[in-house]
């Protein structure tokens, strides 16, 4: 999901959407030098991603699956957390599009009539507590309602949050601090106090209510903020992140990990097969991950596109983002319709019999056990090449019909490269370095 720009001002407009698959299982990897928490990401089952983008961004790493959303209808990657004392599980979309973490939250007292797990519940936790309003981590770190009281006399003045992504929609509530549980594979409990979120309790628009959204009780940020997930814990596990976003097409769905700390996924930093591009910052926009976008090429011939569009201008506007929590990639008008004629130029299997909403490209595979497309390729600042498979950038969105999964946006909004067009890479964030390292090494299927 993406919030607009810029993403973190109170004032920003949404820009880009978010999707992610569930986490679950939190495994604490030792070795002699550092330790990682390895958190795994799990993909449900398969299903068609919707075509509407959805907008929101010092111990050991921590490594743990992550869940896909594809058997609630969703085209996200999820994260398992368990908070409270006892702790609640909830399902949250990993996002690195935005910075808040936020869950559903229920003040019932009597919570019979309450689906099970469908919030989560404040006064059935012993360790749940608001910031107050007049608190400095309330008055610097969150974005504010228009009207925000606060009287700092007041003992219970809490601190209040509202936070808008791109299309609309929003999550209100109170900015709060909480105890994590994270399991380790010795069995071992962490735990994680102060832990700073979102607890909403208003949340409207498509893209938090909507079949992308189902089947979660939250945002699991993973933002450039000090809000976010991969903030919060970098300060104890190191100021880096990785994951592995595997095929969720494939039955059983294999396990994909997100891991927070220094040495992850078996010191694959340290591989040549890793290549790295610089990560940009957009001051307009400090939450997102950008990366420069040199040239596009489709069967190894360069499209002749004007290199200002993958570029952020003086206004912050432009500038292509990495985001997990957006399914479809999504490309800037001018640079998606050259690409659209080069990839219409050269496939030559038949349409469907009908068209399918919100795709300019789709093809009847019927017959043909194996189909070929064109290959499609990126040059990266950094000398660095991109090359996906063709089954993350044409994808089965009926039996036997395959649609181009890339979408246009209007110029200025800025370019997206969603999850699907990850699958199947190891992508790391190396905050202290400002690079994204990818390679297909120990995240592919073979």
């Amino acid at each position: 999901m993406l919030r607009s720009l810029p993403l973190l001002s109170p004032t920003a407009t949404t820009m880009f959407t978010v999707s992610l698959r569930s986490l679950s299982l939190l495994l604490l990897i030792a070795t002699a030098a550092t330790e990682y928490l390895k958190l795994p990401l799990l993909h449900k089952t398969h299903h068609t991603p919707s075509t509407t983008p959805l907008y929101l961004s010092h111990l050991h790493n921590l490594k743990s699956p992550i869940t896909s959303g594809a058997s609630s209808g969703s085209g996200q990657y999820f994260v398992s957390l368990h908070l409270g004392s006892p702790p609640q599980h909830l399902l949250l979309v990993a996002d690195t599009g935005s910075d808040l973490i936020w869950v559903a939250c229920s003040a019932c007292r009597d919570c019979s009539l309450r689906s099970p797990g469908s919030a989560f519940l404040t006064r059935h936790s012993a360790s749940f507590s608001p910031h107050h309003c007049f608190h400095s981590t309330c008055q610097r770190l969150v974005p504010h309602p228009r009207h925000n009281p606060c009287n700092h006399t007041l003992l219970h003045s809490p601190c209040r949050y509202e936070y808008e992504y791109s299309d609309g929609s929003i999550t209100e509530g109170f900015f709060s601090k909480e105890l994590v549980t994270l399991n380790s594979s010795s069995g071992k409990q962490i735990l994680l106090k102060d832990f700073h979120f979102g607890c909403g309790f208003h949340i409207a628009g498509p893209s938090l209510t909507g079949g992308s959204f189902n089947g979660a009780h939250g945002v699991l940020g993973l933002g450039r903020g000090p809000i976010s997930f991969s903030s919060q814990l970098g300060r104890r596990f190191g100021n880096k992140f990785s994951y592995c976003l595997m095929d969720y097409t494939v039955s059983p769905p294999p396990t994909s990990f997100l891991v927070i700390g220094d040495h992850q996924n078996d010191d694959v930093s340290t591989s040549p097969k890793m290549s790295f591009t610089p990560l940009l910052l957009n001051p307009q926009s400090p939450t997102f991950y950008y990366i420069g976008i040199k040239s596009v090429y489709v069967d190894d011939v360069k499209l002749r596109i004007n290199p200002a569009v993958w570029s952020i201008d003086e206004m912050g506007n432009g500038g292509t983002v990495i985001d997990s929590g957006t399914t479809l990639t999504l490309f800037e008008e001018s640079a998606y319709r050259k690409i659209l004629t080069a990839f219409k130029r050269r496939v030559k299997l038949p349409s469907p019999a009908e068209s399918v909403l919100g795709f300019d490209l789709c093809v009847n595979v019927s017959g043909v056990s194996r189909p070929s497309f064109p290959k499609l390729s990126f040059e990266l600042a950094g000398k660095s090449v991109f090359r996906p498979p063709q089954r993350n950038y044409f994808i089965e969105t009926s039996d036997q019909v395959k649609c181009l999964a890339i979408q246009p946006v209007n110029p200025g909004s800025g370019s997206v490269i969603g999850n699907l067009m990850q699958q199947g890479f190891l992508f790391e964030f190396d905050r202290d370095k400002s690079r994204l390292g990818f390679t297909r090494h120990s995240c592919a299927l073979p």
